[in-house]
């Protein structure tokens, strides 16, 4: 028999997009609290920038096969439970990182896989509670909620590492304790697609082929997958490399903070998608963030210059926050909305994986500056297949420009 549904005295209201753009928002706190802390931690226990890396890679390896099974282990234990100890995981991060030194290790791969976990439940919630005619205002509005936790969370989480290493995941763990309080008072239930399944339907294996039968899932997933290495370069490396230069500690959390300031133009940049298309915007986000990284390594014996340079490569990567996603989003099947959202999710393990092998492979020839071509190499790589998107994907069906077969007069 199917899984029971939440009865329909706790559905009468349905969580929407203001609901899940405040979990968005509580999450973003969560992470960003430690986003610039964790390479500057990591770099003063091993010293080494080809050590952190690999590191890194080893929790992406962790972090993708964790979000590959979430689907699997929802039909065991349901949906919001699985949420729940992805929260909770967030909190043993906390934990670890109080504890300091090699903790850290310990900390970022709980952290990851807590990201990972919970990534899969909110994009499966989404598709189960928002329409798609409100997807790109939901992404808007996300990054919009999200921008206090974003902006003031790296900055503030590094300061406080001369008071005590342990404050950003002092305030990381609150946050996770505030997220796990909010998805309770809202009652999300176990969602409308598990109830449709029955155990033992989503294997992971079953899912990854139906993926692979369908091109415009992967170009979309593709898109993520470089818009989320073009950010790990950048929160990754600015720090490590203004330690290297002497630049000091703090500009790794200060250049995370004015980077997600951009996060509080996402309805500009959401209404200038609009006017144009998800294609047009895309190309252009790719493109030039490609060619910011790029003279950011040209640039690298002006350490003031380079970051200034990356940080204006960064609002590109905002504005694809804004619009990347969609092409995957808008391509899902109804009834494979639980096994897809853990497919997306895996960008951000695929990418934590490729960014940190790609570095650590540049990093045998050459300095930290080296690595920031790299991640321009991504980006212009995602420009060229971004070509390949529709011309009007995103545009809504009343502007669209009908072809009748007609040649232009």
């Amino acid at each position: 028999m199917p899984l029971t549904t939440t009865p329909p005295h706790l559905q009468a209201a349905a969580p929407g997009v203001a609901e899940f753009a405040r979990i968005a928002g509580l999450e973003a706190w969560v992470r960003g609290s430690t986003l610039a802390a964790f390479p500057l931690l990591m770099y003063r226990a091993w010293g080494d920038a080809q050590r952190v890396s690999e590191l890194y890679f080893v929790v992406g390896v962790l972090s993708l096969l964790t979000a590959l099974t979430v689907p699997l282990l929802a039909q065991r234990l349901q949906r919001r439970w699985v949420y729940v100890m992805g929260l909770s995981l967030y909190v043993l991060s906390a934990a670890c990182g109080m504890l300091g030194g090699k903790w850290v290790a310990a900390a970022l791969l709980c952290n990851t896989l807590a990201a990972a976990t919970s990534f899969v439940c909110f994009n499966a919630y989404v598709l189960d509670h928002v329409a798609k005619a409100e997807f790109a205002r939901l992404e808007s509005l996300r990054m919009f909620y999200g921008s206090i936790g974003w902006v003031l969370g790296p900055a503030l989480g590094v300061q406080l590492l001369g008071t005590w290493p342990g404050a950003p995941f002092l305030m990381a763990g609150s946050g996770a304790l505030a997220m796990l309080f909010f998805i309770w008072k809202i009652r999300l239930g176990n969602g409308r697609a598990m109830a449709r399944q029955t155990a033992g339907a989503a294997h992971p294996w079953v899912y990854l082929q139906r993926f692979f039968y369908q091109p415009r899932l992967i170009g979309g997933w593709l898109f993520a997958v470089m818009r989320s290495c073009g950010w790990w370069f950048y929160f990754v490396y600015v720090g490590i490399f203004a330690v290297e230069q002497g630049l000091g500690d703090s500009v790794g959390g200060i250049t995370t903070s004015v980077a997600n300031m951009g996060l509080v133009t996402a309805p500009l940049l959401f209404r200038w998608v609009q006017r144009r298309s998800v294609r047009r915007a895309m190309r252009t986000g790719f493109l030039l963030g490609g060619l910011c990284f790029f003279l950011a390594s040209l640039f690298s014996a002006l350490p003031w210059a380079t970051v200034g340079v990356l940080v204006l490569g960064s609002y590109c990567l905002v504005l694809l926050d804004v619009c990347a996603g969609l092409p995957f989003l808008m391509s899902v099947k109804p009834s494979e909305r639980t096994e897809m959202s853990a497919v997306y999710s895996s960008f951000r393990d695929v990418s934590g994986i490729l960014s940190p092998g790609l570095a650590w492979l540049v990093l045998q020839f050459t300095g930290v500056s080296g690595v920031f071509a790299a991640g321009g190499c991504c980006l212009l790589l995602a420009w060229a297949i971004a070509g390949q998107l529709h011309p009007q994907l995103g545009v809504p069906g009343g502007q669209r420009v009908r072809n009748t077969g007609s040649k232009p007069g």
